[in-house]
């Protein structure tokens, strides 16, 4: 073959591989240069306004209303039992008595020394102090009429004396018995006075006092013996009844208890903080087992001061029921409906996040489907919502699922969430050269 031949041939050789080299370079910088950009697929919702109020949780045990566990005042056997256990009582009624007949005897003794007394103030009162202050009187208006009656002797006496019908000596003994008049008026006078200021009023006070002391002792063992009947203080149920007729209760040893179980009470211990936010009368529920819908309930008492032992604050919640389907000591679990807030802006809980320093953000998508942080700062929280109190707004779209870990800037797209739960795009997915 001519050499002009081979040479036109290998040229056409080295221009087709050539082109062909070219052909692929450019293939595979045109595929470089448009591979798309990877996108992650995320869950988002639009922020929403509504109501939401904070909980408040603890468990607490239910407690009577009012409990009474009563003891006697006397060491006696019982004699005699009214009621059983779970009987219902009303306050004031008779529920036991106790053996009293040597008590019974000491009451009707000390009436009678009582009855005595009395008859005695009322004679000292009535008698025997007005007849001594009437002697005394009349004992003086004697010795006052006596000397007046001796003055107008002494002056008629003197005239005759002075015109000498009369001896002196009559005149004479006429001043004496004055004397003597004037003497016995003095005395008269200051025994009135005694009797009148001192001898009246001492009598009256010792009459009285003996007279209360018998009152006193008659009331002291009528006392002693009414211990010896036992009755409710309160309205309730006789929930204990250890003993028997004839049976004698230890020292300090409840005959009967009665509990008040109209209300219950559910004693719960909670932070100082979700106290403060608290007051009379708040809603609440409690869960009791058994019954499959939570108890309506109220706050009837926050504690003023904090436990000592756990530093947290004692709040009362009061649960009606007339029904007495609930159990003193049930075991319960309550729920106090503590702040709420409405028309607020509220995300679901999973949105959020936690950055490093403790402070929360959310992820949400730009107009050009990239993902951006967006710090926020939240109030009440719930198991359902979260409110918002700044760093969105309602016009805003918030990734809720599949945000964890996504880069500031990612490009994502809203759609079910992947089934391998992977929300990172993965390490070289930018295209294949080869």
């Amino acid at each position: 073959m001519p050499a002009r031949i081979l040479s036109a041939q290998f040229h056409r050789v080295l221009i087709g591989g050539l082109c062909a080299s070219a052909t692929l370079i450019s293939i595979g910088c045109h595929k470089a240069e448009t591979a798309p950009t990877p996108e992650v697929t995320v869950q988002a919702a639009e922020p929403h306004l509504g109501n939401i109020s904070e909980l408040i949780t603890a468990d607490a045990t239910l407690n009577p209303l009012a409990q009474a566990a009563i003891s006697p005042k006397v060491t006696a056997p019982v004699s005699k039992f009214y009621v059983q256990r779970g009987a219902r009582v009303k306050a004031g009624e008779l529920l036991a008595t106790l053996e009293n007949s040597d008590l019974s005897a000491a009451a009707l003794d000390n009436e009678g020394a009582y009855t005595a007394a009395k008859a005695g103030y009322d004679t000292a009162t009535q008698a025997t102090v007005p007849e001594d202050y009437s002697k005394a009187q009349l004992d003086l208006t004697q010795a006052k009429a006596n000397l007046e009656l001796n003055q107008s002797i002494v002056t008629a006496r003197t005239q005759l004396f002075a015109q000498g019908a009369i001896p002196g000596r009559d005149l004479d003994t006429a001043k004496a018995a004055l004397v003597q008049a004037q003497a016995a008026y003095d005395i008269a006078k200051q025994h009135f006075e005694a009797v009148q200021k001192t001898s009246n009023k001492a009598s009256l006070e010792s009459a009285k006092g003996q007279l209360d002391s018998a009152k006193g002792k008659y009331l002291g063992a009528q006392a002693q013996l009414s211990y010896t009947e036992i009755h409710s203080p309160i309205d309730g149920v006789v929930t204990d009844r250890p003993l028997f007729a004839g049976e004698t209760a230890p020292a300090g040893t409840p005959l009967i208890t009665v509990m008040d179980t109209s209300a219950l009470i559910a004693k719960l211990h909670i932070a100082q903080m979700q106290a403060q936010q608290l007051s009379v009368g708040s809603p609440a529920t409690i869960s009791v087992p058994g019954i499959d819908d939570p108890v309506d309930a109220k706050v009837s008492l926050i504690s003023p001061a904090l436990d000592p032992g756990s530093t947290t604050i004692e709040v009362w919640l009061r649960v009606g029921n007339p029904k007495n389907v609930l159990k003193a000591g049930t075991p319960v679990h309550a729920s106090i409906t503590g702040r709420t807030a409405s028309n607020a802006l509220l995300l679901p809980p999973e949105a959020l996040q936690t950055a490093s320093d403790g402070s929360k953000f959310v992820m949400a998508i730009a107009a050009d489907g990239t993902a951006h942080k967006h710090p926020v700062t939240i109030g009440i929280q719930t198991a359902k919502d979260v409110q918002i109190l700044s760093g969105i707004t309602a016009k805003d779209t918030v990734i809720t699922t599949g945000a964890y870990g996504l880069d500031d800037g990612t490009k994502v797209k809203i759609g079910a969430a992947d089934a391998g739960g992977d929300d990172k795009p993965e390490a070289g997915s930018h295209g294949d050269d080869k």
